[in-house]
């Protein structure tokens, strides 16, 4: 199976962070979260995005989420693919050089990267969106268009890259990033039990 990596930062989305991270362990895979100017054993505080019918999403503080790497200590050529969930905290994870030259390092060799919701933010900032169709949390758009490529409004895999809009897409958009990685999921029809009365 695949060593992979996530970065994430103080209030990435619960949802976004906690979900892929255990579902890609349950299939085998060993997933390293870092954040930058922290260490394994920290803690991150996350926040929960929730749709409601507003004109954006409404935040609510989320659950603490251990790191189990130190980004520092990382090798991006040691890993097969890469996760970038969504929240408030690409905004500012993108203003690290170390989290920009983390991420070129996957595109540059064309290795499996997933990104969620308000993550592209971090790739438009590493340069490396130009010529992509990509999809993001709709008020991220204006930043992946000026970063270079065509937005569109569903989960989509171009090349290298899985990009979905938020935590709601997860069946798709973790699916297609299994099937990047070159997993082969099947499910067996499970019979229901009867209740007897």
């Amino acid at each position: 199976m695949s060593k992979l990596l996530m970065i994430v930062g103080d209030y990435s989305e619960d949802y976004e962070t906690m979900v892929p991270f255990q579902a890609l362990q349950a299939l085998g895979h060993e997933v390293h979260a870092v954040c930058p100017d922290r260490e394994a054993g920290d803690k991150i505080k996350t926040a929960i995005h929730d749709f409601r019918g507003d004109q954006t999403f409404l935040e609510e503080r989320g659950h603490d989420f251990a790191l189990n790497a130190t980004l520092a200590d990382v090798d991006p050529a040691s890993y097969d693919g890469l996760v970038v969930p969504g929240g408030r905290a690409p905004e500012y994870l993108r203003t690290y050089d170390v989290v920009l030259d983390t991420v070129r390092h996957f595109f540059e060799e064309d290795k499996p990267v997933a990104a969620l919701c308000h993550g592209p933010q971090i790739l438009a900032a590493a340069g490396v969106l130009d010529g992509y169709e990509v999809t993001s949390y709709p008020a991220v758009r204006v930043e992946c268009e000026a970063a270079g490529c065509s937005w569109v409004d569903e989960v989509t895999t171009d090349g290298n890259l899985v990009t979905g809009q938020d935590w709601s897409q997860h069946p798709a958009w973790l699916a297609a990033f299994i099937d990047l990685l070159g997993d082969e999921v099947t499910h067996e029809g499970a019979a229901t039990p009867a209740i007897d009365d």
